[in-house]
């Protein structure tokens, strides 16, 4: 009985661990992982298990920015019974990345993005032990041929985080909840009158959509979009591309 009570507490409860094939991803990319749960010092019924796609946002309230936690995918993994003392489960798990997870391996200068996968046990009477595999996300080839353009323009990536909220233009729109920003700045005087942009990407199986917040001098603030085909990616039409939008 002792040991049950420790357990409801999380002391020699089960444990869960997932180990994936490899934490270094594209959004959209298929993954693999093994979830391994090993039982505490009583037989414990696990209801299910959770896996959450996490990201951290920017929100705001009337008080003022802060952020907080999101949930930009999660999957629930059920039917897996009693676990007994010294028992060690592991189940085979495969999912695809949401096509919209933000960017975490890029250089800017102040990088505020960060992804993780969490996985909660459900276990009754228990508190829910977690286990948290920090992902290192990569852009995929238009959104890093789009990144190479800003800075063949003359443009430096100042800053990256994520927003809570939703992304629309004529054409598309977000659908995770959050959206990454990826602030430029010019490294000298712009020809175009620029101050600062901010892009969006929003990636699709066939294809990534790009919104692009202008600040210029002269026209105030404004909103543009292009969509770059993954079958048509080329550095010097989007050089082009870019630069007929930001005049």
């Amino acid at each position: 009985m002792f040991k049950k009570i420790l357990a409801s507490v999380g002391i020699g409860a089960a444990k869960v661990d997932t180990i994936l094939e490899t934490e270094h991803l594209q959004p959209g990319q298929l993954f693999n992982a093994q979830i391994v749960i090993t039982a505490g010092d009583v037989s414990q019924e696990i209801a299910g298990l959770d896996l959450l796609l996490m990201t951290r946002v920017k929100a705001s309230n009337e008080d003022g920015d802060y952020f907080t936690n999101h949930v930009i995918e999660q999957w629930r993994i059920t039917d897996i019974g009693t676990v007994e003392p010294g028992e060690v489960k592991t189940i085979p798990f495969q999912a695809r990345l949401h096509s919209e997870t933000p960017i975490t391996e890029i250089n800017a200068g102040y990088n505020q993005s960060y992804v993780w996968l969490e996985t909660g046990l459900d276990i009754d009477l228990a508190l829910d032990p977690s286990d948290k595999d920090h992902l290192h996300v990569y852009p995929n080839e238009a959104v890093k041929t789009c990144m190479q353009a800003m800075e063949k323009l003359g443009f430096s990536l100042t800053k990256a985080d994520v927003e809570k909220g939703h992304l629309r233009a004529s054409t598309f729109q977000s659908v995770s909840g959050c959206y990454q920003e990826l602030e430029y700045k010019p490294n000298s005087r712009s020809l175009f009158g620029v101050k600062e942009i901010e892009l969006s990407f929003i990636p699709e199986a066939h294809k990534t959509h790009v919104l692009i917040e202008l600040d210029r001098a002269f026209k105030g603030d404004g909103y543009v979009d292009l969509t770059i085909e993954h079958d048509h990616v080329n550095l010097s039409q989007l050089c082009d591309q870019l630069e007929r939008l930001f005049t």
